[in-house]
């Protein structure tokens, strides 16, 4: 088979000569007028905004948009950051709150149990830098969500303790109910000077002259009142609500009628002496849930009667 050759003919030798080189420079000479041509045309696509439709000013514009997305997710990875540590303080601010009004703090091991469950990743199907960095906010979102949800909840709960302790503390016996004389060691097992042997003393004595005023130690209502067959003769019982009752026994006279409700000071009785007794004294009670508590526990010493006395009349 012949070889393709070229020949061109020489003025200077008068006769027809082979052309050298002739494919190599063809193909170089086609080479550099198709890149001429692709350029002009890849500018002339440009510069009808990819009139072609090939892409290429998609794919600059997308991977401009990769760069403002990845530097936007590092922003609001920083913004969520922030956000969680107010969270933190939050949360320590509500356990301050939860302890003022007498309820047990939110620890970490709670607020793990509330806010776990959350780690779950997602495919979102674009490159794998941006995926994680979504994945994390994401995930980042959901606990400050739920972490937020946990310090609403403990908000409504310290919010609902709190009313309830503004209804319960004027109900507490807190107060002296009687001005007098008695011992710290007056409650629990004592010599009982009548009996003349060892017995369990249910309450405390505070020692003072007959008629004596006696005044309730916290709101509630009467619940009984009069004389008893038991050894504390004229007696008298306030139902406080919240579990708590108080005794007054041994008593002169009695001031109020069962049913009565009453405001902590107000004057309720007399002391005396009846009942079986060695000298004029008040044996005064307190119980919780029916449990008896030292009534030494809920004293002020410092109680101005004739203060609550006014403040009770100005109330009225």
């Amino acid at each position: 088979m012949s070889r393709f050759k070229l020949y061109y003919f020489s003025s200077k030798s008068l006769r027809f000569v082979e052309a050298r080189w002739f494919k190599t420079k063809f193909a170089v000479l086609s080479l550099i007028m198709c890149t001429l041509v692709l350029a002009a045309g890849l500018g002339t696509n440009q510069f009808f905004d990819d009139y072609l439709g090939l892409g290429i000013q998609k794919n600059k514009a997308l991977v401009a948009e990769n760069a403002i997305l990845r530097d936007q997710l590092r922003v609001f990875a920083g913004r969520m950051d922030g956000l969680r540590s107010k969270l933190t303080a939050l949360s320590d601010e509500g356990n301050h709150l939860r302890l003022l009004v007498d309820l047990p703090k939110l620890d970490m091991d709670t607020r793990e149990a509330g806010i776990g469950g959350t780690d779950e990743r997602v495919d979102f199907g674009i490159s794998g830098g941006v995926n994680r960095m979504l994945n994390e906010l994401r995930m980042n979102m959901t606990k400050a969500e739920k972490e937020l949800q946990l310090q609403q909840a403990s908000y409504r709960e310290s919010v609902s303790q709190y009313d309830e302790n503004r209804e319960m503390y004027p109900c507490i016996p807190a107060i002296k109910p009687m001005e007098g004389f008695y011992s710290m060691n007056g409650y629990g097992m004592r010599y009982h000077p009548v009996y003349h042997q060892m017995l369990f003393h249910e309450g405390l004595d505070i020692a003072n002259e007959v008629g004596t005023p006696v005044y309730a130690t916290g709101d509630g209502v009467v619940e009984n009142a009069g004389r008893t067959a038991a050894g504390l003769g004229v007696m008298l019982v306030i139902n406080h609500g919240f579990g708590y009752t108080t005794v007054y026994g041994h008593l002169d006279r009695v001031l109020v009628r069962p049913g009565e409700r009453l405001k902590r000071g107000a004057l309720i009785a007399r002391s005396g002496r009846t009942g079986i007794v060695t000298g004029p004294h008040l044996h005064y009670e307190v119980r919780l849930h029916g449990v008896l508590q030292n009534p030494v526990d809920y004293f002020f010493d410092d109680v101005d009667y004739q203060k609550i006395k006014e403040q009770l009349a100005s109330a009225r």
